[in-house]
């Protein structure tokens, strides 16, 4: 039995592109838009047990991290294959770092 909290994750995480993340304020909002602050620490909760379970990534500055010691701000995505994750940070510092000039003799 799904908690409405994994429900309302889930639905979130099929309207986003694939490898893309959302905010966990956005699931508790979607639980409960009046008082959807003292959901977070549920939304938390189930993150971290979903992703021990492999069917979410917590991640801390765009990157995965443990869901048992992660600290602060973090976001959620559904789990992304590991050679995309790979060949999408190598373009990322691809593009990030320019070319050298070719040295001349």
């Amino acid at each position: 039995m799904t908690s409405p909290i994994e429900t309302a994750l889930f639905e979130l995480l099929e309207k986003v592109a694939p490898g893309k993340s959302i905010a966990p304020d956005d699931v508790a909002k979607a639980i409960d838009a009046e008082t959807w602050r003292r959901k977070l620490g549920e939304v938390r909760n189930t993150a971290i047990g979903l992703a021990r379970q492999g069917k979410l990534q917590i991640l801390r500055h765009g990157k995965p991290a443990d869901p048992d010691t992660f600290k602060g701000v973090y976001r959620l995505r559904l789990p992304v294959e590991a050679s995309a994750e790979a060949s999408s940070d190598a373009g990322e510092s691809a593009a990030a770092a320019p070319e050298a000039p070719e040295a001349s003799a």
